[in-house]
């Protein structure tokens, strides 16, 4: 998108960011980018734009910062080691102009300051940017409109990157965004500099299809898909086909549904043995409910004297995320057979995996059950059933889910599976007993039971 008029701070009443277009795909040379990284270098940006271009030094209220950078966190420590990533981070700024090529190397930030002015003060933050791209951060020629609320709603790094690309390619004639490498993309969609080479399927698998599921459930103005490009039969570069969508433009967000990104909760993570970098991830590709329920379960089996030590909390919250058992009073304390002489808490933990695979089992087979029973139906059954969800369980789901059953209701790819969870649980609330599970595993024919 190319405009020579200079951009506005606002567009209507939504926070609107004209950001640069070469700042959109940043491929650090150096360091790491991170989702929340991001959040904080656009939020800042936006209110560089607002206090104008001849602002040797930017200032803003830490408070203020925070709101539209949509974390939630009083600990300033881990707001500055994001600061120190962005300090860190090395980029390449090439233009072209009638006199030929320019290349920069530098920082995304420059000198940033915390003042913190005492209790019942507020903190300030100030921040520069390097003077050879000031300007064209500050006051860009050529810039894309992104709104924070809707880049604060990802909860990916790689689906906020698509997210700008494709919104800087969605009024391009053609609609397809710059044709790269594979290596190319994997180090603009994970922010990483470190990357030599890319096993594509897993890229694909772990990077691009959740981002694009991300930004198809999120972003209401366009979708994206994936243009592969081989040689012979290897993908060797790729790119992107923005898909416009015929709807209205999101309009003001309840402060309630906000996508707040939560540094206490990854302060929580990283207390458990998680690196930064692990748990910020964590963070960005689980359901925060899912994760205060592994963090409980995990701090329960802490405290539980009459089992044997845990020794990696980090490594065992992985694994109850991973196969589901955290949240339920067996997986806190499971009734199991004590340990055998000579076997340590492998066995148990064991015990514990295959009592929590029978449960995941009976519950996805209730769910089908209850998909069936509603196929079923009446229309008239139907919708009382779709108006109980409405009044009991949407106000509780995650913002995008929520929009997703408004919109399909039970067609829904994003929230067909909370609505038949939460039928199969009314349908039979009684808690499964330890007969049903054996039955049902014996029926089932389940090995290793």
């Amino acid at each position: 998108m190319e405009n020579n008029e200079k951009p506005k701070a606002r567009m209507s009443d939504e926070q609107t960011l004209a950001k640069a277009n070469e700042a959109i795909a940043i491929r650090p040379k150096r360091g790491r980018l991170t989702l929340l990284s991001r959040r904080i270098y656009n939020a800042l940006l936006y209110h560089s734009q607002r206090q104008g271009v001849d602002e040797p030094v930017y200032r803003l209220s830490l408070s203020e910062l925070i709101g539209d950078a949509h974390f939630n966190s009083k600990n300033t420590e881990l707001l500055k080691s994001h600061l120190r990533d962005m300090q860190a981070t090395t980029i390449e700024w090439s233009t072209s102009s009638a006199g030929g090529q320019r290349w920069v190397s530098t920082q995304l930030i420059g000198t940033v300051t915390i003042e913190e002015q005492g209790r019942g003060r507020p903190c300030f933050v100030t921040w520069r940017y390097p003077e050879e791209i000031k300007e064209r951060l500050v006051r860009p020629h050529q810039y894309t409109r992104v709104l924070l609320e809707m880049s604060g709603q990802m909860r990916s790094y790689s689906a906020a990157v698509l997210y700008e690309i494709g919104a800087r390619y969605l009024t391009s004639p053609g609609k397809l965004t710059m044709r790269e490498d594979v290596l190319w993309w994997a180090s603009v969609l994970t922010g990483r500099s470190d990357l030599t080479e890319v096993d594509y399927r897993f890229f694909k698998r772990d990077v691009i299809a959740k981002a694009l599921a991300e930004v198809e459930a999120l972003c209401e103005d366009f979708s994206l898909e994936l243009i592969e490009h081989k040689s012979g039969r290897k993908i060797e570069d790729i790119q992107f086909r923005v898909v416009p969508r015929v709807q209205q433009r999101i309009g003001e967000i309840d402060e309630s549904t906000r996508n707040v990104f939560d540094l206490e909760l990854v302060g929580q993570l990283i207390a458990l043995g998680l690196k930064q970098e692990e748990a910020q991830d964590l963070y960005a590709t689980t359901d925060e409910g899912q994760i205060r329920a592994a963090i409980d379960h995990v701090q329960q089996r802490l405290r539980n004297q009459s089992l044997p030590e845990l020794k990696s909390p980090g490594a065992y919250l992985k694994d109850a995320l991973k196969k589901g058992y955290a949240g339920t009073k067996e997986a806190a304390a499971p009734t199991l057979p004590s340990p055998r002489a000579g076997e340590g808490s492998a066995a148990q933990e064991s015990d514990a995996e295959r009592l929590q695979r029978l449960r995941e089992l009976w519950q996805k087979d209730r769910m089908q059950e209850a998909r069936d029973m509603f196929k079923e139906m009446s229309a008239q059954q139907q919708e009382e059933l779709r108006a109980r969800f409405d009044e009991s369980e949407v106000e509780k789901l995650a913002a995008p889910i929520a929009r997703s059953w408004r919109k399909d209701g039970p067609a829904s790819r994003v929230a067909s599976s909370a609505f038949f969870k939460w039928v199969a649980n009314t349908t039979w609330p009684a808690p499964v007993t330890d007969r049903e599970l054996l039955d049902f595993a014996l029926s089932r024919g389940v090995a290793g039971i």
